[in-house]
């Protein structure tokens, strides 16, 4: 959901079978996150635990989740009305291809549900129109003057003295 719609209870996300619920989040670039933002369900539709795991080649599903150690295990806030901001750690999250959160333990043990997912950060490289040529200038050799062309030959051959 865009941020403006994050008070919005009508959309949302739910386990279907039991308490637990993965949701993968592939982004269009490599990124930094700094922060996660939730809005969860309230009462017996809150989840207590949060994994994240970061820049799976394949979406990790749920016997994976017991068995990989996730980036980052967060224990969510109950009672919440609004959404929550959980700080990440830069280093941990500082060039991300894809997210995948792991929500389990449920206040009642039936069912989990999220409204909002947002995340603060910022891209990590510089992102390229469609249309836009990648063009990487370089030096064509007939056109460097020949004083550089020798004093770079002649730099090549010299030593450092010892």
């Amino acid at each position: 959901k865009p941020w403006d719609e994050r008070n919005d209870t009508q959309v949302f996300a739910e386990s279907s079978v039991d308490d637990q619920m993965i949701i993968h989040v592939p982004f269009t670039q490599n990124v930094r996150v700094r922060s996660l933002l939730l809005k969860v369900g309230r009462g017996d539709l809150t989840p207590r635990h949060l994994r994240l795991y970061a820049n799976h080649n394949t979406v990790v599903d749920f016997t994976e989740a017991e068995d990989i150690t996730p980036q980052l295990n967060i224990t969510l806030q109950e009672g919440e009305v609004g959404v929550t901001e959980y700080p990440l750690r830069a280093a941990t999250f500082a060039n991300i291809h894809s997210l995948s959160l792991y929500f389990s333990e449920a206040i009642s043990g039936d069912t989990v549900r999220v409204y909002y997912i947002g995340f603060k950060g910022d891209s990590r490289t510089q992102r390229k129109e469609g249309s836009q040529l990648l063009e990487i200038p370089a030096a064509n050799a007939p056109d460097a003057k020949i004083i550089d062309r020798v004093s770079e030959k002649a730099g090549a051959r010299q030593t450092t003295a010892r």
